[in-house]
């Protein structure tokens, strides 16, 4: 098969990584991909989010399956450019990507399928969305509506944090994605995801991750896209995640074939368990970044054939091999993320270190300069490492991290604290 992966950051190296251990994999294409990806895969300049330029290319390269990496092309209906011009296509419609990109939306699915998640309330006026936080107190959370890259989301502690989130969003702080808010009751317990495939009639559920939100280490500090993850999340135990499955997963699966907008490609369920119950925090429309380096890390040439098989809508045959094993990936962010941070400085070290099986370095956020490497985003790399238990692969990330010459570079040194 000729592949298009689309994207160009940790996940996509992730999921290219992966692809290309199949040997159904003839020809791989990343766009627009990034330095790491560029050593294993052809890159190439494509608007992901120009469907009618995806399908041009796909057609021009003879592509027979198109993966879709970030959330923004799905939102935007590259998928269904792509099933309209009959290719293949790993990812949702933009009708049921609206799974992320309206969590008001995702709200009414819910009450429709009375599945377990906070309580909130919908606003399109400032005033209205202030008088609720007032009412309610803190702590809350308050949300930006549309897509705001993984940062549209405040938990506010004390009143003031909350109504000034609501104010930086309707003053247009997040663009178009503040232009209506969803305030929502904080919910205790600790967090986990949750990874399903869906083909529009069939789920099958593909390993958990837990990931590390904020920059500073036990959790403190402003939330990032994500410092680390490490999988299986302990927390989100066999009964747990059937119980997931069953109040939350299918239900909403349910609703939206019912309304005419079948679910199709992986589903990212955020959760919060509490006392062993689990509710949704939000649904996430494609792989998370960096939970999608450490379930790649563990599925290996598998994740093709199942992504394949969704895509097909043939999952009820599909079955997920797992080997019993952790894995654990840190992120190498640029000084001052998630604030303003400098681009350009040189990351050395990098072709002395592993890659293999069990050690692997994915590219975020850098570029080529001839033999270099530069960091080219806010967070940069993404050290993956896979052990018999989660100690030794944390160990061996740790060892890959202390042998990468980048002094404009931090991580945190406490992921997977929570497990450990």
């Amino acid at each position: 098969m000729n592949i298009l992966i689309l994207g160009g950051g940790g996940r996509e190296h992730s999921l290219a990584w992966a692809v290309m251990q199949n040997p159904k994999c003839d020809k791989l294409i990343v766009a627009p991909g990034n330095a790491g990806i560029a050593q294993i895969a052809e890159c190439a300049s494509l608007n992901a989010e120009d469907g009618g330029a995806v399908v041009t290319f796909a057609e021009e390269n003879a592509i027979d399956f198109v993966i879709v990496g970030p959330e923004a092309p799905l939102a935007a209906g590259v998928a269904d450019r792509l099933r309209a011009a009959g290719i293949l296509v790993f990812g949702p419609s933009e009708a049921a990507a609206r799974l992320e990109a309206s969590k008001s939306f995702t709200k009414e699915v819910c009450d429709a399928a009375q599945a377990p998640t906070a309580g909130y309330g919908h606003f399109t006026d400032a005033e209205a969305a202030r008088a609720h936080v007032r009412e309610n107190g803190a702590p809350i959370v308050v949300k930006a509506d549309g897509l705001a890259a993984g940062k549209g989301v405040i938990v506010a502690m004390d009143e003031d944090t909350a109504l000034a989130a609501i104010d930086d969003m309707f003053g247009g702080a997040f663009g178009g994605a503040g232009a209506e808010v969803v305030i929502e009751e904080f919910m205790e317990g600790e967090e986990a995801s949750l990874f399903v495939l869906c083909d529009g009639e069939d789920i099958l559920s593909i390993g958990s991750a837990q990931d590390h939100k904020r920059v500073g280490e036990g959790d403190t500090g402003p939330n990032t896209g994500g410092m680390g993850a490490y999988s299986p999340a302990p927390v989100l135990s066999p009964e747990i995640e059937a119980r997931a499955m069953e109040q939350i997963v299918k239900p909403t699966m349910r609703v939206m074939a019912e309304r005419g907008t079948p679910y199709q490609g992986v589903l990212y369920v955020g959760l919060m368990i509490k006392d062993g119950q689990p509710r949704l925090v939000e649904y996430n429309v494609r792989f998370g970044d960096p939970e999608c380096q450490v379930l790649m890390m563990r599925l290996g040439a598998q994740a093709l054939d199942l992504m394949q098989a969704a895509a097909e809508g043939r999952l009820k045959e599909a079955q997920v091999n797992w080997a019993d094993d952790h894995a654990i990936t840190v992120v190498m962010a640029a000084a001052g993320y998630p604030g303003d941070y400098a681009k350009g400085s040189e990351i050395k070290g990098l072709a002395a270190l592993p890659e293999d099986s069990m050690n692997m370095v994915f590219h975020a956020g850098t570029k080529a300069d001839g033999d270099r490497i530069l960091a080219n985003g806010g967070r940069v790399l993404n050290v993956t490492a896979r052990g018999q238990n989660l100690q030794e692969a944390r160990d061996r990330a740790y060892a890959m991290v202390d042998q990468i010459d980048w002094p404009e570079g931090f991580v945190r040194r406490d992921i997977g604290w929570r497990a450990l």
